[in-house]
């Protein structure tokens, strides 16, 4: 796993204490966490998790988004969740979390909190305060897995690829000397888009130019800018079609 430069323990702090599952903790408990578990950032496209790796450890997402996927015997990725920043995920039987033949990949530049066997027994579900919030979280996740589950058996590919521009966008960044403004974005590349609905790139670049033409996006080099979120939230809806 890549690892920059240590985060110091003030940053560490402002980063647990802003993260949901510890936020009923006082600052003296804040900073006994802080002082226990590591925290490493790495830059996006960095393959953190594999297959090959036994060790237990649970990540705490604090930055960034990670893309949690599969490959095939022929070497073709398919994507199980997109985590968003503050939830949890690893090889930790404690909490039924498994990751068995995944791969965990940074979709962005991320920052990881890494919480060992031993941290996760006595500091988290020891908690019961923090327990709750883990027992939300995994919950909260296995309604999103359910329901890319469902996309996967139950909508076409611009369906899919529509239910998955929505769930990636992002307010735009901003600009030299102004504010950001102006419809959301999605910042990634065709190919990455392709990987996580299952398809190939020319397929996906061939629906994103539909799209575009229907005036539901626009697209700029590595970013899909979505000009009619309404109208592509009524396309990723459930309708006929194939798969």
């Amino acid at each position: 796993m890549s690892e920059r430069r240590p985060e110091t323990l003030p940053d560490k702090l402002r980063y647990l204490r802003d993260t949901d599952i510890f936020r009923d903790l006082e600052q003296a408990e804040v900073e006994a966490l802080g002082k226990r578990a590591p925290m490493q950032r790495v830059p996006a496209g960095t393959v953190f998790f594999s297959p090959e790796q036994a060790a237990e450890v649970l990540f705490i997402l604090k930055e960034g988004q990670v893309r949690i996927y599969h490959l095939s015997p022929e070497g073709k990725a398919l994507t199980i969740a997109v985590l968003e920043p503050g939830t949890i995920f690893g090889e930790m039987a404690l909490l039924g979390q498994r990751l068995h033949q995944s791969y965990a990949e940074a979709l962005s530049p991320c920052l990881l909190c890494l919480m060992s066997r031993e941290d996760v027994k006595g500091m988290l579900l020891s908690d019961p305060r923090i327990a709750t919030r883990v027992a939300e979280i995994l919950g909260q996740r296995l309604i999103s897995a359910e329901q890319r589950l469902s996309d996967f058996a139950f909508k076409n590919l611009p369906q899919r690829l529509a239910s998955l521009l929505l769930q990636l966008a992002r307010p735009p960044k901003a600009r030299l000397f102004r504010p950001a403004s102006g419809p959301p974005e999605v910042r990634f590349t065709h190919e990455a888009l392709a990987e996580m609905v299952g398809t190939y790139r020319e397929t996906a670049t061939k629906i994103l130019n539909e799209f575009r033409a229907q005036g539901l996006i626009e697209l700029k080099r590595g970013c899909v800018v979505l000009v009619d979120e309404p109208g592509l939230r009524v396309l990723s809806e459930l309708g006929e079609g194939g798969t």
